[in-house]
């Protein structure tokens, strides 16, 4: 095996568009990488010094939503502009937004699930950012991706993930086996 040292390389890595508004009330989009689920009901995302975590310091409530094939260009745009920068960058996305129902905090209609969250903690702030700890409200799904079942399907949304070793997106989609049943065969 080839030797690589340390690097951010846990795969896959989710593609995390995070919705705040700001002190006026105007929509920010950012794309975080290294987040996932911290419990049962909290997430965890590593943000660095953002016009997201200054939105958030004034309004505590976010959402979460997962990015698709059909909404990479947009979603890496918001990753490589700051809102602080660009004052036009949201209408750039091209992306339907509206109020969250149940958070202070924007959603954007092309995603198909939305995490609502609010601010739980924050660990190790400093200058440079922090680790975000945030609840999870309720999740919001696009009734297109729902399955037979009535649940979310995941299959069907065409989730993207980051690949930090080429810098690259790749598509997720097809279902490779069934969890907490495929493991029996061993037993």
């Amino acid at each position: 095996m080839k030797s690589f040292g340390s690097k951010p390389w846990i795969l896959p890595q989710p593609v995390l568009i995070i919705g705040t508004y700001d002190k006026e009330g105007k929509p920010n989009a950012m794309n975080a990488a290294w987040g996932g689920q911290w419990d049962m009901h909290e997430i965890i995302i590593s943000l660095g010094s953002h016009q997201t975590t200054e939105n958030l310091a004034a309004n505590p409530e976010l959402t979460i939503t997962f990015a698709t094939a059909e909404t990479l260009v947009a979603a890496d745009y918001v990753g490589i502009v700051s809102g602080k920068n660009a004052p036009d960058k949201m209408q750039k996305t091209g992306w339907t937004i509206e109020k969250a129902p149940n958070v202070n905090a924007p959603l954007f209609r092309e995603f198909p699930m939305t995490l609502e969250c609010r601010v739980k903690q924050k660990i190790d702030e400093s200058e440079t950012g922090y680790y975000l700890i945030a609840e999870i409200v309720n999740i919001l799904c696009d009734e297109q991706y729902l399955g037979e079942d009535g649940n979310p399907d995941v299959a069907s949304m065409a989730l993207i993930t980051y690949d930090p070793v080429h810098h690259t997106y790749i598509r997720l989609g097809e279902t490779a086996g069934k969890a907490f049943a495929d493991g029996k065969q061993l037993k």
